[in-house]
Formats: C-alpha cells, structure tokens, sequence
C-alpha cells in the first residue's frame, strides 16, 4: 500500500514538473504584438537620458547634439537641441523585419533648416531622423566589398551594418523621396516630413520597413540591429530643436 502511495506521488510530481515545462513554453511561444525599442513615456526626467540607448558619436565631429528627457505635457519626451553639432543616441537591439514589419513613432519639430538638401553633403542635415541599422549579411556581398567588410571587422571588432535606412524630416524635397546618402550609398534616405507647414506639432508615423527596405535596396532586408535617432545640423552650421516620442514595432495586422 505505501508502495502503491509512493508510485502515485512520484507520478503527480513529474506530471507537475511536465507541466510546468510545458505552461511556460506554450505562454511564450505567443509572439507579442508589439517590440518597444524607445519607451520614453515611462522613463523618469531625472535620468536625463532613456535607459538602454546610448550616445552615437562620429570622428572628427567635436560639437555633439544634447538630448534630454522632458515633459511635454503631461507626457514625457526626449529633446534634441543641435547648434552646428552631430551626434545621436542608438539602441542595440535585433528585431526580424519580416516579423515586425511596421515601425511607428511620433516626432516634432520646431524649425527646418534653410541649408539642408539631401542629395548634398553640405545640405546633409535634419532636424529629426530615424535611423535603422541592418545586420551584416555575407550572401549579398561580392568577393570585393566582403574583404571591405573582414577588414572593418579587424579594425573594430564586429561588422559594421550592412546597409541602413533614414527616415527623414526634410527641408524642401517631396515626401516619398528616396536617395542614397551623399555620403554612403548603403545608407536610403526616405523623406517622411517635409518643409514648414507641420512645424510645432506632434506627429504620428506608421511605415512599412520591409517594404521600404525592398524599394530602396531591391531585395528583402536582414535583421535589424539596431535603431538610432540623431538631430544634426554639423554641416549647415545652423540650430534644430526637435522631440522624439515613443518608438516601436509592429506585426502586419493585414
């Protein structure tokens, strides 16, 4: 009879542990509807910055951008304030494009820049940019810019990304544009916003990454790896204020 008892307890307790196992695997197994790369609306003012981003500098670039948690209402927002400077703030982080297509965020600006032009190195300035990094991806690389690739990799200990897409507030071209960088050809600047008429109001963005990806580069794009924001006025000599609110990604609700 005990060992009969003993036999029962054994058995519930590994159907428990079975259980457990399983419960959790099933739970997670779920994908979530949403990533929230930049969840500024619950950070705390005092930090200054938001927690898990951190400073995008570039050489030879001495005066950087300030970017400072602030309220804005009752919401909290990062603040950009540029004068002549370049820098941003970055967040590493890999997200599957094809599994979260839609990127939404929202964004104001106070002035547009009277220099800026995007198919001009000198004009190479925004008063806000989204910044979306992909992962290096050999299979799309010739024997030549490959080397290029092992070579940076020796330089500074990983890849650099494979190719990148800036989402752009512009001063005169059309929204839809899309034009290599003046500085980096694997770098697709899309004009999102553009001109004075949306100055001083906030506003909702919603694109479709993938899509844009496969407009602007051709093929379909590899992970993410990372995501950046950057107010720069370093090659206009001018002044931008702007403000970032809350970035995150989507499933294709279609």
């Amino acid at each position: 009879m005990e060992l009969k008892k003993h036999c029962i307890k054994n058995t519930q307790n590994y159907l428990l542990m079975f259980l457990l196992l399983i419960f959790p695997f099933t739970a997670t197994s779920q994908p979530q509807s949403f990533i929230d790369v930049g969840e500024f609306s619950k950070e705390r003012i005092e930090n200054k910055t938001p927690s898990n981003w951190k400073p995008l500098t570039f050489k030879n670039i001495e005066r950087h951008t300030t970017y400072t948690l602030v309220k804005d209402g009752e919401d909290t927002v990062l603040k950009a304030v540029s004068e002549a400077s370049a820098s941003g703030l970055t967040r590493e982080i890999k997200i599957d494009p094809k599994q979260y297509p839609i990127l939404l965020w929202r964004w104001k600006v106070e002035n547009i820049l009277g220099k800026g032009d995007v198919s001009k190195k000198q004009g190479d300035d925004y008063p806000a940019r989204i910044y979306i990094t992909f992962e290096y991806d050999p299979s799309s690389l010739g024997l030549f810019e490959k080397a290029k690739f092992d070579l940076a990799r020796l330089l500074y200990g990983q890849y650099p990304p494979i190719a990148a897409i800036n989402y752009i507030w512009e001063s005169n071209s059309p929204i839809g544009t899309i034009v290599p960088n003046p500085y980096a050809d694997r770098v697709m600047m899309i004009v999102v916003q553009s001109g004075r008429t949306k100055l001083n109001q906030w506003i909702h963005e919603e694109r479709n990454l993938w899509e844009d990806f496969k407009k602007a580069f051709g093929r379909e794009p590899p992970m993410i790896s990372g995501v950046a924001i950057m107010t720069d006025t370093d090659n206009t000599g001018e002044r931008a204020i702007a403000y970032y609110g809350d970035i995150l990604f989507r499933r294709d609700e279609k």
